[in-house]
């Protein structure tokens, strides 16, 4: 018989965290630039929202087509350059800033 503390069928990843299952199942950094990608997607929006700036206008600042400036707002397109992400931010009257941080 077993007690209340004892589990019957115990999860092989109990006391593991999320970034360990990441690594162990080999897309930690996969998920993670998926996951910058989407904030600094959702950042941008935000304060083109903010700005009550139209998409037009901001492909206009930005020197580039509204395709383009699309592809920088989808969250799941992880394809985006350095060069982009710095035309959007001035667009918007920003800076990029980057950091590497210890793991």
């Amino acid at each position: 018989m077993t007690t209340n503390t004892q589990k019957k069928n115990k999860n092989p990843h109990d006391g593991t965290t999320l970034d360990d299952f990441l690594k162990a199942e080999g897309i930690a950094e996969e998920v993670q630039a998926a996951a910058l990608k989407r904030a600094m997607a959702l950042r941008i929006a935000d304060l083109m929202e903010e700005k009550e700036m139209k998409k037009t206008t901001m492909a206009k600042r930005m020197h580039t087509s509204r395709a383009a400036l699309d592809r920088l707002l989808d969250p799941s397109n992880t394809s985006v350059t350095l060069a982009t992400l710095a035309r959007a931010a001035a667009a918007l009257g920003r800076r990029v800033k980057i950091e590497l941080v210890p793991v």
